[in-house]
């Protein structure tokens, strides 16, 4: 008999009496950044992590500030992270969030949620607007993959400093036994023959990204979630913000990631062959290295499929629901068709997503 399965992240309740206890130790650790009590909170988003944004109609100061979900990241990954972040700013690579001190240099501060310790961030106003749907995507998208070459040479040559640790996403962490993010199976409205869809899709998987394999110019430290809602455009501007994922992994899953939630759509093609003209500008992609895209993309597809089971109480995962699941069946049935190793071409996937169409 099958056991059910129990999701390894288990979030609170995001209820009123939970956000305002939340906003209530954020409140407290204020003055931390030279801000006062009485400065106004708005809630931006919450999923992983809750993000405010702090407004000061006295100095006029306008922070974001990201309280960390307990449990997830450790103090030394939060480090990690922010030290990329400087990295990257010092080098003007991409614009993205400054992280900003407390009064006493530190970055990060801890507050009390009942007894939990959550670790606190402070960043930088980035002003801009999520990328809609309805626009030139194509074009945000070519900026992207040329600020994706960017970051993968960046990560290539950087010398990380002592002591820094950031997760490692491979297939392990994602669908394997350490599931990050919880387990598949447990994809809310997942059937038995959905199931085993979904369970000869990850033996698929793993079978091609061991083959793809690990190696230095494929594996190393990305972004692993530059969706559209962690993109902000100004002008001609294109800036990237939340770096919370990142972490080790394969550097064509930031695609993959790029898309989350869209897979199904039917502009995905034009978005990746956007992607990879603008990556081209500043490094060479070559069209074997291409036509791995659609196995990162159902990799991804599956990975967050076992996100919204586990977070099921967040804002995304009650949009997305069960519908998402049986999206992700019909994208694993049209992948297998082809790109599955029995009895087909074992050659390189074909470069198109493996899409379902409707």
């Amino acid at each position: 008999m099958t056991q059910p399965i129990t999701p390894l992240i288990t979030p609170p309740m995001y209820d009123d009496t939970f956000l305002a206890r939340l906003e209530a130790g954020l409140r407290a650790a204020l003055p931390r950044w030279g801000l006062p009590e009485t400065t106004h909170l708005r809630l931006l988003t919450i999923s992983e992590n809750a993000t405010f944004r702090a407004c000061d109609p006295l100095s006029g100061r306008d922070l974001v500030f990201r309280v960390h979900r307990p449990g997830y990241h450790s103090r030394a990954e939060i480090e990690s992270e922010l030290a990329w972040l400087a990295a990257l700013g010092r080098e003007a690579l991409v614009d993205t969030l400054t992280p900003i001190a407390q009064s006493d240099g530190a970055l990060i501060a801890d507050i009390d949620d009942d007894g939990l310790t959550r670790h606190v961030v402070a960043f930088e106003l980035l002003p801009g607007r999520e990328p809609a749907e309805g626009e030139d995507l194509p074009r945000w998208y070519r900026e992207l993959g040329a600020i994706n070459a960017r970051l993968h040479a960046h990560a290539r040559a950087w010398e990380r400093p002592e002591g820094f640790v950031r997760k490692v996403w491979d297939f392990e962490a994602m669908l394997g036994e350490v599931r990050l993010w919880g387990d598949w199976r447990a994809g809310l409205g997942l059937d038995a023959p959905g199931r085993a869809v979904l369970e000869r899709t990850a033996q698929v998987l793993r079978a091609r990204l061991e083959a793809y394999g690990k190696g230095e110019d494929r594996f190393g430290l990305v972004h692993a979630d530059m969706r559209v809602a962690n993109l902000l455009v100004e002008g001609e501007r294109l800036s990237v913000i939340d770096f919370d994922d990142c972490g080790f992994s394969w550097y064509l899953y930031d695609f993959a990631a790029a898309i989350s939630f869209a897979e199904h759509e039917p502009y995905i093609p034009a978005l990746q062959a956007a992607w990879i003209e603008g990556y081209r500008t500043v490094a060479p992609l070559a069209d074997e290295e291409c036509a791995i895209l659609p196995v990162f993309i159902m990799l991804r597809r599956m990975l967050l499929t076992a996100w919204i089971a586990s977070h099921a109480e967040t804002p995304t995962a009650q949009a997305m629901g069960e519908a998402y699941t049986h999206g992700t069946v019909a994208l694993a049935r049209a992948f297998l068709a082809a790109h599955d190793t029995e009895g087909n071409d074992t050659g390189a996937a074909k470069p198109d997503g493996g899409r379902a169409t409707s």
